[in-house]
């Protein structure tokens, strides 16, 4: 376990020190950090510190990729309509002795047939399909009845037209669970770099850099579970300082600007970094969940709209070998993304 300890905490320093320059909580590669399940999804679309043994948690937390997670298949799917964008991503796990446990998914994001058109805006005739996708490869170890660890692999690629563009990415991760149902998990992801691309006026050549801390209880009495995430530790200033935006005191008439209050700041950015979510459990087939991440809200609502923007809800249902989970989120007043998530266990056919 010691050697495992120093080797983990090597690579990890490794990564900080790669990435220390790069304050980015978003960046260019956004299949790398967009949720590709329901659970997910309906839990805020962020790392869940969780040891329950469910496959989609593999892809942004690797630490609990775990044998529970052996000879697991998933496929997602994510529609939303009012757009016409489709995501789409499968993933399997298998445990070595000895090793560790493996998970491996491929993600495709299609962004919907778009026309060509001169900088006049006049349409030629022709069209094209941009999309993204993703390779992960993912390992996870026990260290103990209490700690594991785990670290994820990927390769993100860029399809625009003629343009492409590829990076590679490392996730490291480790959590905590107690006897008391408490569960810990502090994760880096997206630690990476951009490694080609024929892409014109690319400004923004990062990665969805982010360090998470991750909480998660349940609890003794009652079938609750609570979720806590302050995400994008690397980075406090999560507000706009232009003085355009309208949760700012402008006044768009007058164009006249007061600066917000420090504690106004302060509770803003702090807000940005949280996301809360739960789950109920209704008898042991069905499990009902619902989240809010206050920055989805902050970044793409308007004042003068009430929406739903930033809340998310879904259920999943379990039928002996199968677990079928769908979640609906707000991620824009525009639209709601759906997404839909069949998990089967292959062991159980055996």
């Amino acid at each position: 376990m010691k050697r495992f300890n120093l080797i983990f905490g090597l690579i990890v320093l490794s990564l900080f020190a790669m990435q220390a320059h790069a304050q980015v909580s978003n960046g260019t590669y956004r299949a790398l950090s967009d949720a590709n399940s329901a659970r997910l999804a309906a839990l805020g679309g962020v790392p869940l510190a969780l040891h329950d043994g469910d496959l989609q948690l593999a892809t942004f937390n690797p630490s609990v990729i775990s044998p529970e997670m052996n000879n697991q298949l998933l496929v997602s799917y994510v529609g939303d309509f009012g757009l016409g964008t489709n995501f789409a991503t499968a993933q399997y796990s298998h445990t070595f002795e000895k090793v560790g446990s493996f998970a491996a998914s491929v993600q495709y994001y299609n962004y919907g047939t778009m026309a060509y058109a001169t900088e006049a805006g006049e349409l030629d005739g022709g069209t094209f399909t941009p999309s993204d996708f993703a390779i992960t490869l993912g390992w996870g170890r026990e260290l103990s009845d209490k700690w594991s660890i785990g670290a994820n692999l990927k390769y993100a690629g860029l399809q625009y037209e003629s343009g492409r563009a590829g990076a590679i990415a490392v996730d490291v991760a480790v959590t905590y669970w107690s006897y008391t149902n408490w569960a810990f998990s502090l994760a880096a992801r997206n630690v990476g770099m951009q490694v080609f691309s024929n892409l014109d006026n690319q400004a923004n050549k990062s990665l969805p850099f982010s360090v998470d801390f991750l909480a998660s209880k349940k609890l003794n009495h009652l079938p609750l579970s609570f979720y806590l995430a302050y995400v994008d530790i690397q980075k406090w200033n999560k507000r706009f300082d232009d003085p355009l935006h309208l949760y700012d005191s402008y006044d768009p008439t007058t164009g006249e600007y007061t600066e917000p209050s420090k504690a106004a700041r302060f509770f803003t950015n702090l807000a940005c970094h949280l996301v809360i979510g739960g789950e109920l459990e209704i008898g042991k087939n069905l499990v009902l969940r619902a989240s809010y991440n206050y920055g989805n809200h902050y970044y793409m609502t308007v004042p003068t709209a009430r929406t739903l923007v930033g809340f998310s809800a879904g259920f999943g249902v379990k039928i002996k070998a199968f677990q079928i989970d769908y979640a609906l989120s707000r991620y824009n007043i525009a639209s709601a993304s759906h997404f839909l998530t069949l998990r089967v266990d292959l062991k159980k056919f055996k």
